[in-house]
């Protein structure tokens, strides 16, 4: 993917990951380490308890990174598939005898295009996902 538009997606992803750790994943990290803190306060349980404790402590977190995770994957995947389109579409231009120079605009254009198309999908990702990690039992 031409450099300028690789920056252009990778900083709109960075902004919206930012954005959720600051506001969802944060707060849940401070959460787990309390309540881990407070699984070890409890000198009556046996090792295996306190465990079990700070296992369930965690889980919230594990899930909501899971998520993350899996929605940026898949966004990721969407992303190379396109470009790979664009790929095989400049590749197909240059063996019909095309110059170098008109193939390489098109490969532009279209990875342009690509990232154009998953730059307006960033709006519904970042809200399904505020909204799925809203709805993690905590």
């Amino acid at each position: 993917m031409a450099q300028a538009h690789q920056s252009r997606i990778q900083a709109e992803v960075e902004e919206m990951v930012q954005s959720l750790e600051r506001d969802h994943i944060r707060k849940m990290q401070g959460r787990m380490f309390q309540c881990s803190a407070d699984c070890c306060d409890r000198s009556l349980d046996s090792m295996a308890q306190v465990h079990q404790c700070i296992e369930q402590c965690h889980s919230p977190l594990a899930k909501a990174q899971g998520l993350v995770t899996s929605e940026l994957e898949k966004f990721q995947d969407r992303l190379a598939r396109c470009t790979m389109h664009c790929s095989d579409k400049a590749k197909d231009l240059f063996d019909s005898g095309a110059k170098e120079p008109a193939v390489h605009a098109l490969m532009d254009r279209c990875v342009g295009s690509c990232v154009d198309d998953h730059m307006n999908l960033m709006p519904s990702m970042t809200r399904r996902l505020r909204d799925n990690l809203d709805s993690i039992p905590q």
